[in-house]
C-alpha cells in the first residue's frame, strides 16, 4: 500500500513513468480531449460538477510530480478565477511559467503523455505540467 497520497493508479503510473520534459495536462471538465493522439493517455478523474475540483487535483498531482515548467492559457490569467489562485499558490513546485492561446495549449495537449480531466467547470482551468528530474 502506498504511503504517499496519491492513491489513484492511473496518475501515479504515469507519473512514475514520466521523464524530463514530458507533460501531462490537468485539465477541466470541458477541454476537448485529444482523440487523434494515440499516445495520450485520457484519465478522466470527473465526478461531477466540480468534482474533483482543479486545486484538489493539482495539489495531489504535485506531491507526486517533480515540475520543471508549466504552462498556461492567456485566458487562464485573464480571468483571475479560483484555479489561477490554486495554481499561484504552487508556484514554488511549478517552475517557470509559459503562457500561450487557449488554441495553442490544446494543441500541446496532442504531445502530452497524459489528459488528466477534472470536474472542475471553470473556463480555461487547465495547465500543461512539464516534468523535471530530481536531481
Amino acid at each position: 500500500m502506498k504511503k504517499t497520497k496519491l492513491l489513484n493508479t492511473a496518475v501515479s503510473r504515469v507519473i512514475a513513468a514520466l521523464g524530463h520534459g514530458d507533460m501531462i495536462l490537468i485539465a477541466d471538465a470541458g477541454m476537448p480531449t485529444p482523440l487523434h493522439a494515440t499516445d495520450v493517455e485520457i484519465i478522466d478523474l470527473a465526478l461531477t460538477a466540480g468534482t474533483p475540483t482543479f486545486a484538489e487535483v493539482l495539489e495531489v498531482v504535485l506531491s507526486e510530480m517533480q515540475v520543471q515548467s508549466h504552462v498556461v492559457a492567456q485566458e487562464m490569467l485573464d480571468g483571475r478565477l479560483p484555479p489561477l489562485a490554486a495554481l499561484n499558490q504552487s508556484a514554488s513546485m511549478t517552475g517557470e511559467r509559459q503562457v500561450v492561446s487557449h488554441d495553442a495549449l490544446k494543441a500541446m495537449s496532442h504531445n502530452a503523455r497524459a489528459f488528466i480531466r477534472t470536474g472542475e467547470c471553470t473556463p480555461y482551468a487547465n495547465v500543461m505540467l512539464v516534468a523535471g528530474v530530481t536531481f
